[in-house]
């Protein structure tokens, strides 16, 4: 975005400060983060003290967040604006129904993810009438790699995009049972394949435990997952035989409504 205001000096086009952040905020939001002031910089093409001052800004106002080691990464308030906006596109608008008749089958807590580099951000969660709430939120960023919406769009990518969000060493463990071995997420990867959906056993919150299915749009490439989620005492796995069916099911059905070719098992409604 640039401005059609002529630089008497050069001719070149002026930025305004909108613009400017707009171009910053671009730049935080793209690929890998957290990013150094000095790339964020090179990357708008604005002076490192002016990117110091908007970034010092964006962070008292939640649309940055600075880290110990002086880079950024986008703040809450971007990333909850984010989602209020898929949340109201023609995916998530036919999402929402399908998530409730999931819900009312299950009995459990059902999310509706999308990807945001090596994290997924919810966009819809719908929950059971019950004294237990889930600490999870629409807008809140998750890990790909401990989480079940984040290994089913894991078991979608290929495999160049895997290794970037994986690397080679070990990864932070968020309960005393997640796994943090690149090569080991990799084959629990291969769950994809010989049921149709992926799992996640307390390694992410303690007590959960998940099954989850990819959204694939009209390219065919993977944005995001629906999940269900509930207590491990109460989804067994006896219950992930009967429920992962139904979760990918429903994540079929919002993928036929992005063109996506993923294979119809059964209907959700049925």
């Amino acid at each position: 975005m640039r401005r059609a205001v002529n630089n008497p000096d050069d001719g070149q086009p002026v930025r305004g400060s909108v613009d400017k952040a707009l171009d910053l905020l671009a730049a935080l939001a793209s690929g890998d983060g957290p990013h150094r002031l000095a790339e964020l910089a090179r990357e708008t093409g604005i002076a490192k003290p002016t990117v110091h001052r908007m970034l010092r800004t964006m962070a008292e106002s939640g649309f940055a967040v600075g880290t110990e080691g002086g880079a950024y990464h986008v703040g809450p308030r971007f990333l909850g604006m984010a989602a209020a906006a898929l949340a109201g596109s023609r995916g998530n608008q036919f999402a929402r129904p399908v998530l409730e008749e999931l819900q009312r089958r299950t009995g459990h807590t059902v999310h509706y993810a999308v990807r945001h580099g090596g994290e997924a951000i919810y966009v819809d969660k719908v929950e059971p009438a019950q004294s237990y709430r889930m600490t999870s939120r629409v807008g809140g960023q998750i890990p790909l790699y401990c989480t079940a919406v984040g290994r089913a769009i894991l078991a979608r990518l290929p495999e160049r995009e895997r290794a970037e969000v994986l690397g080679t060493a070990p990864l932070p463990a968020r309960t005393e049972y997640t796994l943090t071995d690149p090569d080991a997420i990799r084959a629990a990867l291969a769950e994809w394949d010989e049921r149709g959906f992926l799992t996640e056993d307390r390694q992410n919150e303690p007590d959960i435990r998940c099954v989850a299915a990819p959204v694939i749009d009209g390219l065919g490439a993977v944005i995001g997952a629906i999940s269900v989620s509930g207590l491990v005492f109460t989804l067994d796995e006896e219950s992930i035989e009967v429920y992962g069916p139904m979760v990918r099911a429903a994540a079929d059905e919002v993928s036929a409504t992005l063109g996506g070719q993923g294979p119809r098992l059964s209907s959700v409604r049925s």
